[in-house]
C-alpha cells in the first residue's frame, strides 16, 4: 500500500476513534441524568480543560538517579542522574479533576443519595486506590485501569442500586483523586517531574476516565 494511502487509512481511523470516544462520553454523561447539551459543553470543557494546569504550590526536592518501576512492579528502565536540588510545582488540571470534582458536587448537591452511602462509596475506592496505586520516577502515579472503575459500580450496586450510575461516578472519581494522587502528595517529589498534576492527563486521567466508566458500567 503505497505511503500517501497508509497516511489517510491513519487519519480516517484516527477520526473514527476520536469520534467512538466522544460518543462514549457524551452516553455516559446522559446516562447520569445530563442534557446532551450539557453533555457536550462538559465533553468541550474538558478536551479544552486538559491543556490546563493550575499551580497550587511547590515542593523542594533532591533528585538522585533511580530505577523506574511499572504498576506491576516489573522494571521498566534505569534512570541515572547526579543528585541536584531542585523542586516540584504541585498543580490542578482543569478537565481532569476540577470538571470531575464539580460535576461529583452537583450530584451530592441533588440529595438523592444517603451521605453515609457516598462516603462509604468513596472510602471503599480511596483504599482501594491507594493500595494499587504506585509512584513511577518520571512518569507519575499508576494503577491498573480497571481496578477503581468496576470496583466503583460493584459498591454502588450494593449500596444503592437505585443510583448507581451517580454514586459509582461519585465514588470513582474522588476515590482515585484521594487515594492515587492526595495521599501521595508528600512523595510527590520522588517522581523527578518539574510539574505534578492531579488529574494532569487531562482526558484519559484514571480521575476522569474512572468516573465516565464507572457510569457506564453502572
Amino acid at each position: 500500500m503505497p505511503v500517501n494511502s497508509l497516511m489517510v487509512f491513519f487519519l480516517i481511523s484516527l477520526f473514527f476513534v476520536a469520534m467512538l470516544q466522544i460518543h462514549i462520553f457524551e452516553i455516559a454523561f446522559v446516562k447520569l441524568g445530563l442534557t446532551p447539551e450539557v453533555a457536550s459543553f462538559l465533553l468541550l470543557g474538558t478536551l479544552l480543560g486538559s491543556g490546563i494546569n493550575l499551580p497550587l504550590y511547590s515542593m523542594h526536592t533532591k533528585e538522585t538517579g533511580h530505577l523506574v518501576i511499572s504498576p506491576d512492579r516489573k522494571p521498566i528502565w534505569e534512570i541515572f542522574q547526579p543528585a541536584r536540588e531542585g523542586k516540584v510545582i504541585i498543580a490542578v488540571n482543569v478537565g481532569g479533576c476540577l470538571i470531575p470534582v464539580g460535576l461529583c458536587l452537583y450530584f451530592i448537591s441533588l440529595q438523592v443519595i444517603d451521605p453515609i452511602k457516598i462516603m462509604a462509596g468513596i472510602l471503599a475506592i480511596t483504599a482501594l486506590s491507594y493500595k494499587f496505586s504506585r509512584l513511577i520516577p518520571g512518569l507519575g502515579v499508576g494503577m491498573p485501569v480497571f481496578v477503581a472503575p468496576f470496583t466503583s459500580v460493584l459498591v454502588a450496586l450494593v449500596l444503592d442500586p437505585e443510583h448507581a450510575a451517580h454514586l459509582a461516578y461519585i465514588s470513582g472519581v474522588f476515590g482515585v483523586l484521594i487515594g492515587a494522587d492526595i495521599l501521595r502528595l508528600n512523595t510527590i517529589a520522588a517522581l523527578g517531574t518539574p510539574v505534578a498534576a492531579i488529574g494532569g492527563a487531562g482526558t484519559f486521567d484514571g480521575i476522569f476516565m474512572t468516573g465516565i466508566i464507572a457510569a457506564l458500567l453502572a
